[in-house]
C-alpha cells in the first residue's frame, strides 16, 4: 500500500459539480480529504462521496468564523499538516512532489505560500499578473484566518480575501496550483460582484479606523506576498483613478495584452470589480452620513 502524506485537505464548496471532480481526482496523495459544503443544490455531494471525500455541511449565521475557520475550529483533524484549496483548483503531481519534500524537511517552517496559477477562458495565463500567492499549507494549530469586518448572515459564507495569520516561519513552494473555474463567465462575474460588497465594507472600516483591525495581516512593503498586497491596497484605496490603474497594471505593465482577447477581458473584469468596490464604498459613506444627519 502506498503511504499517504500526513495532510488533511479542506475544500470549500457550494454548487461545484462543474469543478469538484477534477479537484478531487488530484488529491490521492493526501491522507484525508474533506469537502466543506454549504448545502449544495447540485451534484457536488454525490460526486465528492463517489471520489472518496468526506462531506460536512456548514450553515453560516453571520460574523466570525466563516467556512474555513469554522472547519479549523470544529473538525477533528489528526494530521500534522493542513492544505486549503478551492473546488476550482487542482494540485498537479509536481506540486505534490514539492509538498512531500517540504513537509519531510525539519526546517522549522510553520507554513508555505503557494501560488494560485490563473487559468481563464480555457488557457493558462503566463502574463497579466493575475496569479497570486497565499498561505495554503500549514502545520495544524499554527495558522488562523484574520478577523477584519463583522459580516451579516447574507454575506458570503467563505473567506473572500482574508488571509491566514501564521505563528512561525513562512516559506514558499515554487510550483503553482491550477486555478480554473469551469462554471463560466456569468458565475465568475456574479461571484466577484458579491466579493466587491465585502471589499467595500473592509475599505470603509479602513478609512474610518485607519487600519485593517487588530487581527489582520500587517501592510509591509518589503514583506511577504500577503503583506505587500495589503500595503498596495492601503495606498490605492485613496486614489480616485484606481480602476484605471488596475487595468493598466494587468494589461500593460504585466503584459496582459500578450494573452490576446482573454487578457483584455480579464483586465477589464478586474477594473470593473474595483469600480464596483468604490461605488459600493461611496454608497456606504452616503448611508452613514444620512444616519448621522437623522441622529443630530
Amino acid at each position: 500500500m502506498i503511504s499517504k502524506f500526513p495532510i488533511t485537505v479542506l475544500i470549500a464548496a457550494r454548487n461545484e459539480e462543474a469543478n469538484i471532480g477534477r479537484c478531487l481526482a488530484a488529491l490521492s496523495p493526501a491522507q484525508r480529504v474533506i469537502v466543506i459544503d454549504s448545502n449544495s443544490q447540485d451534484e457536488t455531494g454525490r460526486i465528492s462521496r463517489e471520489l472518496g471525500a468526506e462531506i460536512v455541511q456548514f450553515q453560516y449565521h453571520g460574523g466570525y468564523p466563516k467556512k474555513r475557520q469554522w472547519a479549523l475550529d470544529t473538525l477533528d483533524i489528526a494530521t500534522p499538516w493542513i492544505l486549503l484549496i478551492d473546488a476550482d483548483e487542482v494540485v498537479p503531481e509536481i506540486l505534490w512532489d514539492e509538498i512531500g519534500e517540504a513537509i519531510a524537511r525539519s526546517n522549522g517552517a510553520a507554513a508555505y505560500l503557494i501560488t494560485k496559477g490563473f487559468h481563464f477562458l480555457g488557457r493558462p495565463f503566463r502574463f497579466g499578473g493575475f496569479s497570486h500567492s497565499a498561505v495554503l499549507l500549514f502545520r495544524k494549530g499554527k495558522a488562523r484566518f484574520e478577523r477584519i469586518v463583522e459580516e451579516p448572515a447574507n454575506a458570503p459564507d467563505m473567506e473572500v480575501h482574508e488571509r491566514l495569520l501564521v505563528d512561525g516561519v513562512i516559506n514558499r513552494l515554487k510550483t503553482p496550483l491550477i486555478h480554473e473555474d469551469f462554471k463560466g463567465l456569468e458565475a465568475y462575474i456574479d461571484r466577484h460582484n458579491k466579493y466587491s460588497t465585502w471589499e467595500a465594507r473592509v475599505r470603509h472600516l479602513f478609512l474610518e479606523k485607519g487600519g485593517w483591525g487588530e487581527n489582520a495581516i500587517n501592510p509591509v512593503l518589503w514583506g511577504n506576498t500577503q503583506e505587500r498586497r495589503r500595503f498596495l491596497k492601503m495606498i490605492l484605496v485613496h486614489l480616485p483613478c484606481e480602476p484605471v490603474l488596475w487595468f493598466l497594471y494587468h494589461y500593460i505593465v504585466c503584459l496582459g495584452f500578450l494573452e490576446g482577447r482573454p487578457g483584455l477581458i480579464a483586465s477589464q473584469i478586474r477594473a470593473h470589480y474595483i469600480a464596483q468596490v468604490r461605488a459600493k464604498l461611496y454608497e456606504l459613506d452616503l448611508s452613514q452620513k444620512r444616519q448621522g444627519g437623522k441622529g443630530s
